[in-house]
């Protein structure tokens, strides 16, 4: 199977401090692939340079065969993003900022209406969509974040710390449609430094540790190599310093 995600070789520095070092992976699609690891080590800095927020000094990045540097515009056509930090148009109601965000993404107004009926089907928004959006839950913000991130039909959905604030109604519903979203052919990059949320969701794992890639495999080769848990696996490699694994997911 042809990678969807490609990353070679990535480096990025800040005032010459590498944050992230020489990583390098492929992603497919129908997969979950956690990026791990600690604040800090990384994880952020990559996935910006994956949507075209930050340039990598050193290395490439190609999803769907597109250049993450040559290309920008058609490789943010591909992805959705959703991040910890986001907001939304609170005047406006939900339905309002999705319609906005579709038609930012060139979606005409048949096709628009079509998806948000797709939507509201698959993360439970319909009975709040025409609401004032200042009045939802921080789950009902989530949902509409999520609905906007892939509602052009991304091939590749991004969440960056995106269960944090979550009640476990809310967290549940997120990881679901993660299932939902990969389960029809989307890759998933589920970054996060809770390890325990990643073994219930994700089935491949990079690991960064000081912007060096630690491991790079399957869920269950992890856990059965270095056993326990992810964190268990993390606390060993980190230890251990080793020199990183660049294999192929």
């Amino acid at each position: 199977m042809q990678a969807l995600l490609e990353i070679n070789q990535v480096s990025k520095s800040f005032a010459k401090r590498k944050v992230v070092d020489n990583v390098s992976l492929q992603m497919f699609p129908g997969q979950v692939v956690g990026i791990l690891g600690p604040n800090g080590a990384g994880k952020t800095t990559l996935l910006r340079m994956i949507s075209t927020l930050l340039k990598p000094n050193a290395g490439s990045i190609r999803l769907a065969g597109v250049s993450s540097v040559d290309q920008p515009l058609e490789l943010r056509s591909h992805l959705g993003l959703v991040n910890a930090n986001m907001g939304i148009y609170e005047r406006m109601s939900g339905r309002e900022n999705l319609e906005l965000f579709a038609s930012l993404a060139g979606l005409k107004a048949d096709v628009i209406a079509e998806r948000i009926d797709e939507l509201c089907a698959s993360l439970g928004i319909g009975d709040w969509l025409d609401a004032r959006a200042k009045s939802y839950s921080t789950g009902m913000r989530q949902k509409i974040l999520i609905g906007r991130a892939v509602i052009h039909r991304p091939k590749l959905l991004i969440l960056d710390e995106a269960s944090n604030g979550l009640d476990v109604f809310a967290r549940r519903g997120l990881m679901d449609f993660v299932l939902q979203f990969s389960k029809a052919g989307g890759l998933v990059i589920y970054s996060t430094h809770i390890m325990s949320e990643a073994q219930e969701l994700c089935d491949q794992i990079a690991m960064l540790h000081e912007g060096r890639l630690l491991v790079n495999d399957s869920l269950s080769q992890i856990l059965s190599t270095h056993g326990g848990t992810l964190e268990d696996a993390f606390f060993k490699l980190a230890k251990d310093q080793r020199q990183p694994v660049q294999g192929a997911l």
